[in-house]
């Protein structure tokens, strides 16, 4: 029998019968989840939308006779929740599915995304961003004035990942290992420049380079949410072909070669799946942790190692994730907004260190 035949769930079992509840109804809890951190983000907030109004504010139903707060619901619904939520459940799920591939891909349940240095390059070169913005140069570049920041991330991320990838790269071949090892002095380097950006930068650029690395949804658009789009399709489309190559890689990079999997595509694919998703998230939120690593980490111990459904599972446990958090980022200090990265790492470690001290036997979950 070929390896590649051969469920994930067979390379995990080291210590007994594991039960857990079907795959199949965990992702469709997941789902349902979601949809109800989406209405209620839809409802809560500085101005309230009750759930008898909800309707009517979508456009699903007539609004009530004499109901002198529909345009008000609509507007509020529309110009400031709609887009946010969208752009929160798509992050999420971006981050989420990202920090299950990495982990996948480096056989390592401890991966994340922002190890490998994507993230801080995005980072680094936002913050330059908001620095320059008030330069002399600024005036040369006044055109893209609207764009600078997320752009400025996106090709940050862009060119760390071609750097790490042309360091990790000898013959043909590419060393996760090698990849690994550079992402961390990258990121490195990439945080000494945040550092020397933060001692220069002047009060007004400091508190929006504080809050652009702690992360934030408060200026999600429409056309902010259309920008990811692209990427989470064609990133959800390629994980439809690389499941299967996941999951035999777990054996190792050899096994993998013997079982007919093309193992350096599998990595040149995963290698950019990872970099455009944080790459694109990192443009348009900021720098949010934990999520990545959180995420894929409870589904494994729910639904197993198999990528078939981890994958959707992630993308909707992230979704879920980061638009609850984001619902309290801009309510529970209202009218102020807390950053969203705040709530993710208040959230994220406490759970991260609860299973790191289940897999040592030290707690029973």
């Amino acid at each position: 029998m070929s390896l590649a035949n051969v469920k994930p769930d067979a390379f995990i079992r080291t210590k007994g019968h594991v039960r857990r509840p079907p795959a199949l109804l965990v992702v469709s809890g997941l789902i349902l989840f979601l949809l109800l951190a989406i209405m209620l983000a839809a409802t809560v907030g500085a101005a309230g939308i009750p759930l008898s109004r909800l309707p009517a504010a979508l456009g699903l139903a007539a609004p009530s006779p004499g109901d002198g707060l529909h345009t008000r619901d609509q507007l509020i619904l529309w110009s400031i929740r709609l887009p946010r939520i969208a752009v929160a459940a798509m992050i999420g799920g971006i981050l989420g599915a990202a920090g299950a591939i990495m982990q996948g891909l480096f056989r390592n349940p401890l991966a994340d995304p922002a190890l490998v240095g994507v993230s801080s390059g995005g980072a680094f070169a936002a913050a330059g961003a908001i620095v320059i913005s008030d330069s002399r140069f600024a005036a040369h570049i006044h055109f893209l004035q609207p764009v600078l920041l997320p752009l400025a991330a996106f090709l940050g991320s862009l060119l760390t990942t071609v750097i790490l990838y042309r360091i990790a790269t000898r013959s043909g071949r590419t060393s996760i290992a090698i990849f690994l090892l550079a992402g961390l002095a990258i990121a490195a380097i990439a945080n000494a420049g945040i550092g020397l950006l933060v001692f220069i930068a002047d009060d007004r650029q400091l508190r929006d380079i504080t809050f652009w690395l702690l992360g934030s949804l408060s200026g999600a658009t429409w056309s902010k949410a259309t920008t990811i789009v692209p990427v989470f399709a064609l990133a959800s489309i390629a994980m439809i072909f690389i499941h299967r190559g996941l999951d035999v890689l777990i054996l190792g990079e050899s096994e993998a070669f013997h079982s007919g999997i093309d193992v350096e595509r599998l990595k040149r694919i995963c290698i950019v799946i990872i970099s455009a998703m944080t790459g694109v998230a990192v443009s348009i939120c900021g720098v949010v942790g934990f999520v990545g690593i959180v995420v894929p980490h409870l589904l494994r111990l729910m639904i197993g190692p198999g990528h078939r459904l981890l994958l959707p599972a992630s993308i909707a446990l992230g979704a879920a994730m980061l638009v609850c958090a984001d619902t309290l980022a801009r309510t529970i200090v209202a009218p102020a907004e807390m950053p969203i990265g705040i709530l993710t790492a208040a959230v994220g470690a406490p759970v991260f260190l609860l299973i790191l001290l289940r897999q040592r036997g030290l707690v029973g979950l």
